[in-house]
């Protein structure tokens, strides 16, 4: 099961265009130049929807005004030296205070950008840690006037669902405009999407089908000698999940997994909705591998600000860990958008924080176009994405084989240029782009994992599953490095693709579509599973 959310955008923070603006857009002085946010506008607005009308002047919306991070490029910088294990700064990550004063913006120009969106009758709500996100909302009118462009409603021309959006790219006036990468809320076509893959199958030991807890660890060589105690995992989630359910699934298999935590942004997800079997599976997979980890979930609205919001609460709560099961097609969001989330993953990564992306239940097709494209934010090249496969267990729980998963995401990315740790493995069929999946875990929804949700025992699949597989390995890891007073594992591609195999079970059959499985690195499962016993020993040198 996979929810997952696909974004447009590119690695560096867009070029600012100097545009003129109609007076009665501009909330300065009429003749003032402003400058718009490039790419800061939903593509085909006129081929793939038609406009409606405009929103209502008084309809209140929230947005998310993302800032450029201080000193261009050396923010990448830092993250490559910290994050390859052959640097002697490897390790050496920001706290939250260093980070804000090495790289966010002053709060000279923080106040800048606040006292502009006051100016317009704007609420400014939270400015985040890093000094690189304002909150703010207002009326459809008042978002107008501030941002210089016009809220019409649309209706898309593939489902029929009505939404509003910015028909044009967002201004500010120059000087405001330079500090500013992005504005989400102004539209809100793609909601992050989940692919629940369930299925009530009679094979394998779960009371609905599926891998027991037993079954995974031992498929995986996991060690009970660790179990993830001390350790910390965020989820990122757009609905919420039943406690009850919780506890059934882990009194049934004496896991003694304390209690989740929640945390809601920006009021929450709201009531329960059909994204609640995403929010237990990816709780009850982490209790699953790593029980005694502390699992806080993060639940925060289904929208582009309240995605941007979720990703900064989530780097501002300090939390090492996070698995992500939602996303959607990266041609699906604007360029701008894209940025202002891989702007948050980079200050993460700065800050020592690890994050495993489901890469999608489509196979190579992850748009559904009939071509080949990959999820959002799995392609994200400071994101680790993580692919599915079928995993075959002994009588005795133990590995036996492992074969790829015709729906596990991967492909190229139409966004990303190759970053440096994955040149080794570049492909021709890359054409020069960020490949995905880094790596693989089980994710077929035959046999799929144990669950047990919305009151029923149920076998569920997808990438979903995936990857807090992957992120329970890295709280063990974790854990392990603890006691050997070694560094968190943090970003983790660089040091995976150091590894250069070791650890992994190479997975050198299967398809998922438009690639198949080889020796090595492949567009299917990436470097493949972990051996958890093989892969930490080789990660702590």
């Amino acid at each position: 099961m996979k929810s997952r959310l696909k974004l447009l955008g590119l690695v560096a923070v867009p070029a600012l265009l100097t545009v003129a603006v109609p007076a009665a857009h501009a909330a300065d002085a009429p003749h003032t130049a402003r400058a718009a946010i490039a790419g800061d506008v939903l593509k085909g607005l006129g081929h793939d929807a038609a406009r409606t009308g405009q929103v209502a002047a008084g309809k209140r919306i929230s947005v998310a005004v993302s800032l450029t991070p201080r000193g261009g490029t050396a923010l990448d910088t830092f993250v490559a030296k910290v994050s390859d294990p052959k640097s002697g700064a490897y390790g050496h990550y920001l706290t939250k205070a260093q980070f804000a004063a090495r790289f966010g913006r002053s709060d000279a120009e923080v106040k800048q950008v606040t006292d502009y969106l006051r100016a317009q009758g704007l609420t400014v709500g939270k400015v985040h840690a890093g000094n690189l996100l304002v909150d703010a909302s207002g009326t459809a009118a008042q978002l107008q006037k501030a941002f210089g462009t016009t809220l019409a409603t649309y209706k898309d021309a593939a489902t029929g669902r009505a939404f509003y959006a910015n028909s044009a790219a967002p201004t500010l006036p120059s000087a405001i405009a330079s500090l500013v990468s992005d504005v989400a809320g102004l539209n809100n076509r793609v909601q992050l999407h989940h692919q629940a893959v369930s299925r009530t199958v009679t094979p394998k030991d779960g009371p609905g089908g599926g891998y027991t807890p037993a079954q995974l660890k031992g498929g995986y060589n996991v060690s009970g000698t660790y179990t993830g105690t001390g350790q910390k995992i965020a989820l990122l989630e757009f609905d919420g999940f039943q406690q009850s359910n919780i506890t059934k699934y882990d009194n049934n298999y004496s896991l003694g997994s304390p209690t989740p935590t929640v945390q809601k942004v920006d009021g929450g997800s709201g009531a329960l909705g059909d994204g609640q079997v995403e929010v237990e599976l990816d709780i009850e997979v982490l209790h699953a591998i790593a029980p005694k980890a502390n699992v806080t979930v993060f639940e925060g609205p289904n929208s582009d600000a309240g995605e941007v919001d979720t990703y900064q609460a989530i780097v501002d709560s300090g939390i090492p860990t996070t698995s992500i099961s939602w996303g959607a097609a990266e041609s699906a969001r604007t360029t701008s958008n894209i940025n202002a989330v891989d702007a948050v993953f980079k200050a993460g990564a700065a800050q020592g924080l690890g994050f495993y992306a489901a890469s999608g239940d489509d196979g190579s097709d992850d748009a559904n176009d009939g071509g080949t494209s990959v999820d959002f934010p799995a392609s994200d090249p400071y994101v680790t994405g993580v692919g599915g496969t079928r995993l075959t267990v002994t009588s005795a729980n133990a590995f036996s084989k492992e074969v790829a998963w015709s729906g596990g995401g991967g492909g190229k990315s139409s966004v990303f240029k190759i970053p440096s740790w994955q040149t080794a493995v570049q492909k021709s069929a890359g054409g020069g782009f960020r490949q995905v999946p880094d790596v693989a875990a089980h994710a077929n929804p035959t046999p799929g994992v144990s669950i047990y949700s919305q009151g029923s025992w149920s076998s569920v699949g997808g990438t979903s599953a995936a990857a807090p597989e992957w992120a329970a390995f890295a709280a063990l890891y974790n854990q392990q490095a603890s006691a050997a007073g070694k560094a968190n594992l943090g970003f983790a591609n660089p040091s995976l693709y150091a590894a250069k195999g070791t650890g992994f079970h190479d997975v050198t059959s299967g398809s998922n579509g438009a690639y198949s499985a080889a020796t090595g690195w492949d567009f299917t499962t990436g470097w493949g599973s972990y051996n958890a016993a093989t892969l930490a020993t080789k990660l702590l040198g």
